[in-house]
């Protein structure tokens, strides 16, 4: 699978992967360790089963391995599986990166090799990046504005099994956890945890007890006192 577009989203990587198109690299990078993460994961767990793992799944750090041991092991044949996983995390210290170029002049093709650059982008000036983009995919993951939050939140509840969330409440969470998006998602899923069974709506007050926000002194709370004078 060739990418050749910069922009190539994060639902556009899930649904080519759900496919079973696997590109030979995913350089994974960006501000926003949320989308790295589970994209990391969900390759890793849709290209191999449980029971491949053992033999066919090398994780290592970007800080502890050269990337002659990356590429060596890129190049290694699976066993008793169809394809390989090679998982580089915290791809930002690893150093000579541009050295993956000649690697991707002749990628293995039953390797899925996936790098996690966190915190920082690699320079789309360089050639490793154009390389990258015609063999593979190369992402970046980038902050959710303010704005953009209750969306993200309302699409992520509705994906768990159909929940909605007030508008008041949706507007409280997002004011108390902000953009990181790790950790909304798991204030999130402490909520869903806590509704009684077959129950599918979450409303201000349901927040306020099992995330700690004081309705007392919370910013929503003090403009719906404004209004009401």
């Amino acid at each position: 699978m060739a990418v050749k577009k910069e922009g190539i989203t994060y639902e556009e990587i899930v649904r080519s992967v759900r496919a079973g198109k696997y590109a030979p690299i995913y350089y994974l990078m960006g501000e926003e360790d949320y989308y790295i993460d589970r994209l990391s994961e969900f390759i890793t767990d849709s290209a191999l089963k449980e029971d491949e793992k053992d033999f066919n799944l090398t994780v290592c750090y970007g800080a502890d391995v050269t990337v002659d041991d990356v590429i060596n092991a890129a190049k290694r044949f699976p066993m008793m599986a169809e394809r390989q996983v090679v998982l580089v995390r915290e791809a930002q210290q690893l150093e000579e990166r541009d050295k993956l170029s000649f690697y991707l002049a002749h990628p293995q093709p039953s390797t899925v090799l996936i790098l996690c650059h966190k915190h920082g982008v690699l320079d789309r000036r360089k050639k490793l990046a154009a390389d990258i983009q015609k063999v593979g995919v190369l992402f970046e993951s980038k902050r959710l504005y303010d704005n953009q939050l209750p969306s993200f939140v309302t699409s992520y509840l509705q994906r768990k099994d159909g929940i909605k969330m007030d508008s008041n409440a949706v507007l409280m969470i997002c004011e108390h956890v902000g953009s990181d998006l790790s950790r909304l998602t798991g204030e999130l899923d402490k909520l869903i945890l806590a509704l009684r069974e077959g129950e599918k709506q979450i409303n201000a007050d349901f927040v306020e007890r099992h995330v700690g926000i004081s309705k007392d002194f919370n910013n929503f709370e003090l403009l719906a006192a404004l209004i009401d004078k």
